[in-house]
């Protein structure tokens, strides 16, 4: 029986009723006493926030960091892709977004983003000083900083992503003690025009859930050493081939 189910019956042998309504969508299981205030047609959003994820922990969420030269995934990214060990990384200098784009070895700028140890599949820590130098250029991060940042799962023309957004991040200083050698902070720290704000605005919120992750987006080669251009072989007339 499942949790739900053992919930249901207990509820309801507690109330006295035979079968608890079912609760429609993405609403409330209500007992016949719950009182629900409800509010006139006059009610909005308008003046509410929605709090940022990054303010409350996710340890099981998809994330990527950026540190020390490396880039490397978390875990719950592996999980949400369990088959998958190669990716593409695509950004759109435009909109700030980086998606990694699940590949097969062979496609050009695909990169191992995890390892095996003991049977199982870890994160891969990848060093990558050109796509580390270009993104904190092009985002004007401090290198000896580490940046996370959290992903969502994207479905879009029959693929599935992870994107994330390089203008929401968490930053985690390093201490600087003399006579020590510097410590990562622990606590993260966050955008200053994040300091007077819990989060977008729930009409700007709405606005920014449809990402079209296509457009203008360019595939960066994480490894430093890029791979060669394959040559393109067509048959000639007189049946040899031909590399142009």
């Amino acid at each position: 029986m499942s949790d739900f189910r053992e919930r249901e019956r207990v509820i309801s042998e507690m109330l006295g009723i035979d079968k608890l309504p079912p609760p429609e969508n993405n609403g409330p299981l209500l007992a016949q006493d719950d009182e629900v205030i409800e509010l006139n047609e006059n009610f909005n959003f308008d003046d509410f926030q929605v709090v940022r994820r990054e303010f409350f922990a996710h340890l099981r969420e998809p994330s990527v960091s950026f540190t020390n030269n490396k880039f490397y995934v978390n875990s719950a990214c592996l999980a949400k892709f369990p088959t998958t060990d190669y990716v593409q990384v695509l950004i759109n200098q435009e909109t700030k977004i980086m998606a990694l784009r699940p590949c097969t070895e062979g496609e050009r700028d695909s990169f191992l983003w995890c390892r095996e140890k003991n049977g199982k599949r870890i994160p891969k820590q990848v060093i990558c000083k050109l796509f580390f130098a270009k993104v904190f250029t092009l985002m004007d991060w401090n290198p000896d900083f580490r940046y996370k940042l959290l992903g969502r799962i994207i479905h879009s023309k029959g693929m599935y992503m992870l994107a994330f957004d390089l203008t929401s991040t968490e930053v985690y200083e390093k201490k600087y003690i003399e006579g020590q050698k510097p410590k990562a902070s622990r606590t993260a720290t966050y955008p200053e025009s994040w300091q007077n704000q819990f989060g977008m605005s729930y009409a700007e919120h709405k606005q920014t859930t449809h990402i079209n992750i296509f457009e203008g987006y360019a595939v960066y080669s994480i490894k430093d050493t890029p791979k060669p251009p394959i040559p393109d072989i067509s048959e000639t007339e007189n049946g040899g081939t031909s590399y142009d």
